[in-house]
């Protein structure tokens, strides 16, 4: 294991170097400009994050580190790669994009559709987070969030030529589809509100549902517990094993070698359905969080669970704070162990008005976690032995951009990260990253809480305004659509300070001893669905 991280120190010492384009000139370009970047040079000015101004690999000087390019496409929320990392595909909130990144100094959109079935009833499809690729085939899956007399399904793409995308085939749903996952022709959904909180397998190729699976077939005490405690709020599928993150149940991993038939193989940090059935009061959102993401490396021994939380405000102090990812050995699922914890970024303000640090998507391969955190940046972990990953490397600049996710493209090459924008107006779009050790951009609005400053912000949202603003049916902080930027399945009413505080202790000790509390969430719904932005 050292020998490895020895020998990728003195890779990353090289640095990434040019990559030829193979696509060049095979498609035609449509749609935004690219963005070539700066050498990415830490002068604490923000230029060259993404301003397209100076041209660079992100390579140029010693011990320097950035993007490789980027490129904007508005609405932009998750990106996938093609098998070949050529090609990355994004869900754009209304549509999807399709963008050249063979050359990721100058990644370039070669198609971009809006407005999907405006014709339909219901129409156009709206709150699209999330996409899933396979083969030639694409998928885009909305709305994240319910949206009353809405369209809600699966559109089937065929990408076989990204640059004329063709929409195939469309499967309705009657419930919102917040992630989704695509192995073959068989597409793995998150179906909240499909009246038990399934994982529906629908066969996208014969437009019809083959299979669903709850947490009433692990365990019929899950009917006690409310659904809001128990989303599945995502889904990933590899080698034939799908790795369900249920919120406050746990993450399940289930065995769909056959898709018709899912089987549970074992459950990772479950939760207790006697503890959720009438759970304290408790802020949803404080650490632990949530298991809100969840991935297997590769063989399928290791998995990295991410979590989501932000601190809440009483009588002028702030309790919790940002939430980060978990290592766990499911080489034999039915007793996994946790392994290790990466802690998330600072944040200045880590209310949920605040500087957004905790984890969000990410990928994991045999010897590397990329993940996301918002204004937190993007990270590379060298996880090439689990139970002690090393952070390589560490890129951020909130003043620019805040990430939605981190997918690798091609290894040893270059990375993707899908950009949310920023609440002031900087653009969306897609980034392109070296894979190699290396930090950079400008980190100092993060510093508040680094610098070791205890005193809590004295401006800002009280608790009662930030549950307001962020309830379902309201209006998130930046957007009127509440798809597009609440994170997670919203966030909690307002709740008494004494449980709040006795929960943060709770995960504060579970931090120290490895071990979550079963205390369960109160996540505020509407109608007793999961609700909320995020992905």
């Amino acid at each position: 294991m050292r020998r490895r991280r020895v020998l990728r120190a003195a890779g990353a010492a090289l640095g990434a170097g040019a990559i030829a384009s193979p696509l060049a000139g095979r498609f035609a370009v449509t749609g935004a400009e690219a963005h070539p970047q700066s050498d990415g040079s830490d002068d604490g000015s923000g230029e060259g994050s993404g301003s397209g101004t100076e041209a660079g690999d992100g390579d140029g000087t010693a011990g320097a580190y950035g993007p490789l390019g980027s490129v904007e496409v508005a609405g932009t929320r998750e990106a996938v790669a093609s098998a070949d990392g050529m090609v990355a595909y994004l869900a754009l909130g209304d549509g999807y994009a399709t963008v050249d990144v063979s050359d990721p100094t100058a990644p370039t959109v070669l198609a971009e559709r809006r407005d999907l079935l405006a014709d339909r009833d219901g129409g156009p499809l709206r709150g699209l987070n999330d996409a899933a690729v396979s083969g030639d085939r694409l998928v885009i899956v909305g709305p994240a969030n319910p949206r009353e007399d809405a369209l809600h399904g699966v559109l089937v793409v065929d990408v076989s030529d990204p640059a004329a995308p063709r929409e195939t085939g469309f499967y309705g749903t009657d419930f919102p589809i917040h992630n989704a996952d695509l192995a073959g022709r068989h597409c793995y959904l998150t179906g909240n509100g499909a009246a038990d909180n399934a994982l529906v397998v629908v066969d996208v190729a014969a437009g019809a549902e083959v299979a669903r699976w709850s947490l009433f077939n692990a365990d019929e005490s899950w009917r006690d517990v409310p659904r809001r405690l128990r989303p599945i709020h995502d889904v990933t599928v590899r080698d034939g094993v799908a790795a369900a993150a249920y919120w406050d149940a746990g993450t399940y991993l289930l065995d769909v070698s056959d898709p018709a038939d899912p089987r549970l193989l074992g459950v990772v940090d479950a939760g207790d359905p006697a503890d959720l059935r009438d759970p304290p009061p408790r802020e949803g959102t404080v650490p632990p969080g949530n298991h809100h993401v969840a991935v297997l490396a590769p063989g399928g021994d290791t998995l990295a669970v991410g979590r989501e939380s932000w601190a809440v405000e009483r009588d002028g102090d702030l309790l919790g704070g940002p939430s980060g990812v978990d290592l766990y050995d499911v080489s034999d699922p039915s007793t996994p162990t946790r392994l290790a914890s990466i802690d998330p970024p600072p944040s200045p303000d880590p209310r949920f008005r605040g500087t957004w640090t905790t984890a969000h998507n990410l990928d994991l391969t045999d010897d590397t976690l990329y993940t996301s955190w918002y204004q937190g940046g993007v990270k590379r972990h060298d996880v090439s032995d689990p139970a002690d990953p090393v952070e390589e490397t560490w890129w951020a600049d909130p003043g620019s951009t805040r990430f939605w996710g981190a997918v690798l493209a091609v290894s040893g090459e270059h990375f993707l990260a899908p950009s949310m924008g920023t609440r002031d107006g900087a653009p969306a779009g897609l980034w392109t990253f070296p894979d190699r050790a290396g930090v950079g951009g400008d980190r100092s609005l993060l510093e508040w809480e680094a610098a070791g400053t205890t005193s809590a912000p004295t401006t800002g949202p009280t608790l009662t305004d930030r549950d307001t603003a962020s309830e379902p049916g309201g209006t998130p902080p930046d957007t009127t659509d509440s798809s597009a930027a609440a994170p997670g399945f919203g966030v909690a009413s307002a709740v008494g300070g004494v449980g709040i505080a006795a929960s943060v202790a709770a995960a504060l000790a579970w931090r120290r001893s490895g071990r979550r509390g079963n205390s369960g969430g109160d996540v505020t719904d509407a109608g007793d669905d999961a609700n909320g932005g995020g992905a």
